[in-house]
């Protein structure tokens, strides 16, 4: 992957390690090694380390080569085959749900592992009000963990998934009102650390079919700003706080040299124009994959122009 991103030269990427073998939460990987490969840090992607054993071993393994450790909130049983949130969009559907508390346990779990240990934990794709309360009080006693959320926590319900949309379905689900208000506290209050995209890109065929049989994920790299911005035009965020969400603070927890423009640093740089409208329309996407419940949306804000370590890479819009 490193490789491949070289060679066409548009981008840098730094991958994360497996934390277990296979991702299969059983037996750890060799850090190390992982962190002599290019790994910035570990996580199993989507899937819960649900042995406690395992993930307090885990942090404190990658506590000696200073790794953090990416966490995917779920447990198993509460999560149990579902496919939304649990909740009145749920019953209406006839569709098995999710309870916030299959996210929010998990957090629970973790933060103490995290405190036990000293680990690095770093929370990603936080969705519901429980476990930021959680998290807001983990910080305020000292733990080390951060969090994340994505745009779509922010500006979507679980009313999206009406009509059966599998453009909607992600895991964690959309959540209700009162989780999407909660999420924008989060971040302007901090304990909400950094807005990422859970890019997840899946054919139109894999998305058409039976609700319940189709994957979790929507794609979210070319409406993140777009849709980010938003948060500045409600008084959410401030623009340089934005920013920081989405360039510092993500460079700080991965250990990253990046996110400054400070001289001598790496021209890694994203010019965009606030003000620019635009409308999310499936043909303009760069993107081979669609899946996007964004569709339709008009959205204030662009990318005109990206550097990578200085190298023009988009140009007025276009990739260069």
């Amino acid at each position: 992957m490193i490789g491949e991103a070289e060679r066409l030269s548009l981008i840098r990427l730094w991958p994360a390690g497996a934390v277990t073998l296979k991702q299969e939460g059983k037996e750890l990987t060799e850090f190390g090694e992982l962190k002599k490969g290019g790994a910035v840090a570990l996580s199993d992607d989507g899937r819960p380390i649900s042995d406690s054993q395992i993930l307090r071993r885990a942090l404190e393994y990658a506590k000696k080569f200073n790794l953090a450790i990416l966490a995917h909130c779920e447990d198993s049983g509460l999560f149990c085959g579902g496919c939304v949130h649990e909740g009145f969009v749920s019953t209406r559907l006839g569709l098995p749900g999710i309870p916030a508390e299959a996210e929010s346990a998990e957090v629970a779990r973790d933060i103490q592992l995290a405190d036990l240990t000293g680990g690095r934990l770093h929370f990603c794709h936080i969705s519901s009000k429980k476990s930021l309360d959680l998290i807001r009080q983990a910080k305020a006693a000292g733990s080390r963990v951060t969090a994340e959320t994505c745009p779509h926590y922010f500006h979507l319900t679980d009313e999206a998934v009406l009509n059966y949309n599998t453009h909607a379905k992600m895991n964690p689900p959309l959540r209700t009102r009162e989780d999407v208000e909660a999420v924008k506290k989060a971040l302007k209050d901090g304990t909400i650390d950094v807005i990422a995209t859970d890019h997840a890109p899946h054919s139109e065929s894999e998305k058409a079919v039976e609700f319940d049989q189709a994957p979790f994920g929507i794609i979210g790299l070319e409406t993140s700003l777009g849709l980010s911005l938003g948060l500045v035009a409600e008084k959410v965020l401030t623009l340089t706080e934005l920013v920081t969400k989405m360039s510092v603070k993500p460079a700080g927890i991965l250990g990253l040299e990046g996110g400054h423009l400070s001289e001598g640093a790496a021209a890694d740089i994203t010019v965009f124009d606030p003000e620019k409208e635009w409308v999310v329309e499936k043909e303009k996407l760069e993107s081979k994959s669609k899946n996007s419940p964004f569709l339709g949306w008009k959205l204030k804000g662009q990318a005109t122009d990206v550097f990578c370590e200085g190298r023009w890479v988009l140009k007025n819009g276009e990739i260069a």
